[in-house]
């Protein structure tokens, strides 16, 4: 069953990365979190306007983003020591990566289950999405398309983005359940 399981991972891979090298730099960006940096600004400026605690505001979004992290990236990646396709020797020949100026390719850490990418940024936007009414949808969106970016760049199989997502959605639920009452 796992052997099925990975193998249509790979496919999908393979059917994802590579298909749209028109989208390598925009890809490229969409992945790095200095991008998003006026959003997290906004974020936690609404934040801070709609809500009258605001140490608790920034200590959940804290919290979330430390408990995706830790799980995804201390927890479970060093436990299921799953390679990165971009660390697959069986791969290197029909991956696409992001090339920098110098010629060398990115390749992320060895290993990629699950994506922390897809993690922090779920457990953000459910959390956030949570406390501001009808922007759920178009966090979920970014967040979607910020993992989606890792299996674009070759760093990630898609099954590690989607339970990157879940791992993020429980906890930026969770979060956000020990967090309404007290706001």
């Amino acid at each position: 069953m796992l052997e099925w399981l990975n193998n249509l991972d790979v496919d999908l891979f393979n059917a994802i990365n590579g298909s749209l090298t028109s989208l390598d730099t925009v890809m490229w960006w969409v992945s790095q979190p200095l991008t998003w940096t006026p959003l997290y600004m906004a974020l936690v400026w609404v934040l801070w306007k709609k809500y009258s605690n605001k140490a608790l505001i920034l200590i959940s979004i804290a919290v979330t983003v430390g408990l995706t992290d830790l799980f995804s990236a201390r927890v479970i990646k060093p436990t299921a020591q799953r390679l990165r396709p971009s660390h697959q020797v069986e791969l290197a020949s029909k991956i696409h990566l992001h090339q920098y100026e110098d010629g060398s390719y990115f390749k992320g850490g060895k290993y990629g289950f699950v994506s922390s990418h897809a993690a922090n940024h779920m457990g953000v936007a459910v959390l956030c999405g949570a406390l501001l009414e009808g922007w759920m949808i178009w966090l979920v969106l970014w967040a979607l398309v910020i993992g989606y970016s890792r299996i674009h760049l070759g760093v990630h199989f898609p099954g590690d983005v989607v339970f990157g997502w879940m791992l993020g959605a429980v906890i930026g639920g969770f979060v956000y359940s020990k967090t309404k009452h007290r706001l």
